[in-house]
């Protein structure tokens, strides 16, 4: 298996973005391919504020910031949002872990995941409004920050916590990843970053912003480590382990605690 196939499984399993490869789907370039979701966040986020450039151009705050999140929402063909929904149907209807798993597997979505569907999306709409409100165009760049770090905690939940279902369904493919692949992609997370921080200073953002790029490169991973190990923890005590919808829900809750962190430091900070 080739990096590049590697890398294009990642891009066509997570994401909608054309990209094609002639790789077998299989399970080993599944878990082969790990290594670039950070990079498949990156392009996400790339492409989130490319649109909020746009968007925020020609409209008010709050359209432009919904029409990003639209885009936002369709580069990833709503993946990870169905298994937001799906864990939140399973773990806030406090039945037995074996009740939990059932509801998880089933197709519908109850009224548990509809609210929490629409209350995410809620609070992301108006995170991304208030970020467009109160920054100029040259810190769009800082919005790659939440996909990768949702993503790269993805990667490290496979690696640290085990299987709910055993060796049935999806995550199974992705279970007890070997430490190596979540250093690779924690370290490809960081300089994604470092790159992401810079990029505003290249577009004219000038020395003051120092400080609300360094905050915000330094905030944005300890918050996605932190925020995610209590969530993953919680789950895990309740469900006995992880499964594939877990891992998405996982990676919407760190996408929108990263980007609250960086409204928080952009209008905390002067």
């Amino acid at each position: 298996m080739s990096a590049r196939g590697n890398a294009a499984a990642a891009f066509q399993f997570l994401t909608r973005f054309p990209v094609r490869t002639k790789e077998d789907f299989s399970p080993e370039l599944l878990r082969a391919s790990v290594v670039y979701y950070p990079l498949v966040g990156a392009a996400i986020g790339l492409s989130t504020a490319l649109g909020a450039a746009a968007a925020g151009w020609l409209l008010p705050a709050w359209p432009a910031a919904v029409i990003t999140l639209i885009l936002w929402v369709g580069l990833t063909g709503g993946l990870h949002l169905d298994g937001w929904m799906d864990s939140a149907d399973a773990l806030l209807s406090y039945r037995s872990r074996e009740r939990m798993l059932e509801i998880m597997k089933d197709s519908r979505v109850g009224a548990m995941g509809v609210l929490a569907c629409v209350l995410l999306l809620l609070l992301k709409a108006s995170l991304l409004a208030a970020w467009l409100e109160g920054g100029s165009f040259s810190l769009l760049p800082l919005l790659l920050l939440p996909p990768v770090w949702g993503r790269w905690y993805m990667v490290r939940a496979m690696a640290r916590y085990p299987l709910a279902r055993g060796n049935e369904g999806l995550a199974a493919t992705f279970g007890g990843l070997p430490a190596r692949q979540e250093r690779r992609a924690g370290l490809s997370a960081a300089l994604l970053t470092l790159a992401a921080a810079a990029a505003p200073l290249a577009l004219g953002a000038g020395s003051g912003a120092w400080p609300l790029l360094a905050a915000a490169a330094i905030l944005a991973p300890l918050a996605a480590a932190a925020c995610g190990r209590l969530a993953a923890r919680r789950i895990n005590s309740r469900l006995g382990g992880l499964t594939g919808d877990v891992y998405g829900a996982l990676g919407e809750l760190l996408e929108t605690v990263v980007l609250l962190v960086l409204v928080l430091v952009q209008h905390n900070l002067p």
